[in-house]
């Protein structure tokens, strides 16, 4: 039966601002909002179940959704709704008529799998800001990591800003949370080789071996790396600079370290 809303007061409308909003609702619910059509498809190609999908027929049509999700598993419900309603639900300027509703995965590091013998690991320690993650996630993407660690993470993975700042690289790379202990053991437990980027005790970043088992670890722009991780390091690197300032945006820092490990690595 084809389902049509048009109201804002609708409760399905109530419950999505929700997601959108809440990152408690988000978490409660297991399930998040995407937006747009390479994000939505990269979502799929990443193994995410889609449970709704809701569109405005001027911007989209039944046959480009049919389209889009051909490779979907599972049956999605499709419901159409209005400019108003689509527009309070998009968080994007320039959009593409559909948003669709998934269900989240469980990213803890305990369910964290990598069969590559030679990894390579990003690690950020506790970023707070929706946009660095989300850059950090499309370096990672560049760059074919094997997994981004988030330590002690401060925002939730599934915001629909780190979604739309990742441009859909949050589906494309595998992604475990934990605490720094966790991902610490983990990393120390699969024998990998730890560089901290930090000022203290540090050697130039150009001058170590990334060609084994490799974790390049961010820490805050603001604060740097805790010491849980700098005692914890194989080695500190430092990117050298010849400005006033002695920091980098941390997303910068973070591409120029991981291209530096896979030049080393051949590409």
């Amino acid at each position: 039966m084809h389902k049509y809303i048009q109201s804002l007061q609708n409760s399905t409308i109530k419950s999505l601002l929700l997601l959108k909003e809440k990152s408690r609702a988000r978490k409660k619910e297991k399930s998040f909002l995407i937006e747009g059509q390479r994000e939505i498809n990269l979502a799929i190609e990443g193994g995410y179940l889609l449970k709704q999908i809701f569109y405005y027929t001027d911007i989209i049509t039944i046959e480009e959704i049919q389209s889009l999700t051909k490779n979907h598993t599972a049956p999605i419900e499709l419901i159409e709704i209005t400019k108003e309603v689509f527009q309070k639900l998009a968080y994007r300027d320039t959009t593409e008529g559909i948003l669709a509703v998934a269900q989240s995965k469980d990213l803890h590091i305990s369910n964290f799998l990598v069969s590559k013998k030679n990894p390579l690991f990003l690690v950020a320690e506790a970023p707070e800001k929706p946009g660095n993650i989300g850059a950090i996630l499309r370096t990672a993407d560049a760059a074919q990591v094997d997994g981004v660690f988030i330590a002690n993470p401060k925002s939730d993975i599934y915001n629909p800003n780190i979604i739309r700042s990742s441009v859909g690289c949050i589906f494309t790379t595998q992604i475990a949370t934990g605490t720094n202990q966790e991902i610490l053991s983990y990393l120390k437990n699969n024998n990998i080789n730890i560089y901290g980027a930090a000022l203290q005790a540090s050697a130039p970043y150009h001058n170590q071996d990334y060609t084994k088992p490799t974790a390049i670890v961010m820490g805050t722009e603001a604060t740097g790396l805790t010491d849980e991780w700098l005692a914890a390091t194989t080695q500190n690197i430092v990117i050298p600079m010849s400005g006033v300032i002695d920091s980098m945006n941390v997303s910068v820092a973070a591409g120029i370290l991981i291209f530096e490990a896979k030049r080393q690595r051949g590409f």
